[in-house]
């Protein structure tokens, strides 16, 4: 996993792009109309049920906006909402306050969606011994924004992106002839490079499971797509020698099951590329 240095360093190239991206060479609608000077006030109001995700990007976002604007946080990341619910209030130039409003509102109604579904997610697996885990398959550009949602949420977070940790999925098995000469050649590869990650390699079936075992070193095995008796069988065949991790396909009707079959992780790219925004309101007062 990423260091918290690198991780705020991608939120602070988002803050930054989206900026670019949405003010430009100023916003033209607030200066036309509000006169520099005049401050205001305005509160982020709830119109949507589940989890609130994104004030601290939020107070990231006014802080890089205009560091004179004050924000009283009534709701915390993490907490349960409902329609009506106020989350905070922000005071202090109105066009400050105007050339956040977007960014603000952009991300904490994805967020919020993604926390949400997490959640949704994580109480069907109380009671087990298994967490459930976010993907790469996350929005470009904003992948820091959608992983930090599913923290907030309750899930964890996979490798952040390529290059914090190996992953051998079936196309680089097959490219490289096989599982045992995909490990060794990785193996091999992070000596001559003195690099110290952590190694996931996928099994496509039992066999496979058998194989990976044969070879040292297997930080968690992938079992992918397989069904709840298989699932059990991988389990009992690793028996503990490393993590296990299950993916493909599973959704809230069968996330349940497949936990029970002992895994210690479950994989769902749903969590961050299937949400529906919350609905969320930036309204002057």
């Amino acid at each position: 996993m990423i260091s918290k240095e690198q991780f705020e360093k991608e939120i602070d190239i988002i803050i930054e792009n989206a900026i670019r991206e949405d003010v430009g060479e100023g916003d033209h609608s607030s200066l036309a109309c509000i006169p520099a000077g005049v401050n205001g006030k305005a509160k982020l109001l709830v119109k949507d049920k589940g989890i609130l995700a994104g004030v601290d990007f939020a107070l990231k976002v006014f802080e890089k906006i205009d560091p004179k604007l004050k924000v009283e946080v009534l709701t915390q990341d993490g907490e349960a909402i409902e329609s009506g619910q106020i989350a905070f209030y922000v005071d202090g130039s109105s066009q400050s306050i105007l050339k956040a409003e977007r960014l603000v509102l952009n991300a904490m109604q994805r967020m919020s969606a993604i926390a949400t579904k997490t959640n949704t997610f994580v109480k069907k697996l109380e009671g087990t011994e298994t967490k459930i885990l976010d993907t790469r398959k996350t929005t470009p550009g904003i992948r820091a924004l959608e992983k930090w949602a599913v923290k907030i949420g309750g899930g964890e977070n996979h490798r952040f992106a390529l290059y914090d940790m190996i992953m051998l999925k079936d196309n680089h098995i097959d490219f490289a002839g096989g599982i045992t000469k995909a490990i060794n050649k990785t193996q091999n590869y992070l000596k001559s490079n003195k690099l110290d990650l952590k190694i996931i390699v996928e099994a496509r079936n039992l066999k496979e499971i058998e194989e990976i075992l044969e070879n040292e070193g297997v930080f968690r095995i992938l079992i992918d797509n397989f069904n709840y008796e298989d699932t059990r069988q991988a389990v009992k065949l690793i028996d503990g020698k490393c993590l296990t991790e299950s993916s493909g396909g599973i959704n809230l009707d069968t996330v349940r099951k497949y936990a029970e079959c002992g895994v210690d992780y479950i994989s769902s790219g749903a969590l961050t590329h299937s949400v529906y925004n919350l609905d969320l309101s930036l309204k002057a007062m």
